[in-house]
């Protein structure tokens, strides 16, 4: 239970910073779509479970692989930079239905961008060697471990619904101010390039 609490704080506490999810997740609650924000949240929550799976298990070989960790960096700028482009780009009046099916299904893109969320990786690494240096966690059996990988999901998960949550209560007054709606696009965007900054200068 104390891996599974624990887990779930940090994860909802790390999951607070502007992204690619949180980001999306209060777009689909100011275009008051909120059951595609909950499928999305989901599927988006789930694919953490994996991911810090992978950072417990492969420590040592991700932070002592530069090529590893400079693509995770690569692949987050890239992601966030077109996604931002595509939010901000003007909508077509008659959408293919490609693009209807997409939009209406939360899960699929919750999926497919938690999956182009690699930073989680790196994140639950430097996490994971924290909170064992401080003896918060313990993670010497399969169903401590897994406890562990549930509070990381369920963290993730309740972060994603209040945002959903709180943007569709705030839809009413964003209505008026039709702008506000490309906030989420133009932070991702700026996020973007602000990685490419950095890693290229770097």
């Amino acid at each position: 239970m104390t891996n599974f609490l624990t887990a779930l704080v940090f994860s909802f506490l790390g999951s607070i910073p502007p992204g690619t999810l949180n980001l999306t997740v209060v777009q689909l609650g100011l275009n008051n779509q909120m059951s595609v924000a909950i499928r999305f949240a989901f599927a988006a929550s789930l694919i953490e479970y994996p991911y810090a799976w992978i950072a417990v298990k492969f420590e040592r070989l991700i932070t002592n692989s530069p090529v590893i960790t400079n693509n995770l960096e690569l692949t987050a700028a890239l992601v966030m930079t077109l996604l931002g482009i595509v939010n901000l780009w003007p909508k077509a009046e008659r959408p293919s239905p490609w693009q209807v099916k997409f939009s209406k299904s939360g899960f699929r893109r919750g999926l497919i961008l938690g999956m182009l969320n690699p930073l989680a990786i790196p994140f639950w690494i430097a996490m994971t060697a924290y909170l064992r240096s401080q003896q918060w966690i313990l993670l010497d059996s399969t169903a401590s471990l897994h406890a562990y990988l549930a509070g990381v999901f369920s963290g993730a998960f309740l972060l994603l619904l209040i945002l959903a949550y709180i943007s569709k209560q705030a839809m009413v007054a964003f209505n008026r101010y039709p702008i506000i709606r490309k906030v989420p696009g133009f932070v991702l965007l700026i996020l973007g390039l602000y990685a490419f900054l950095r890693y290229f200068v770097d």
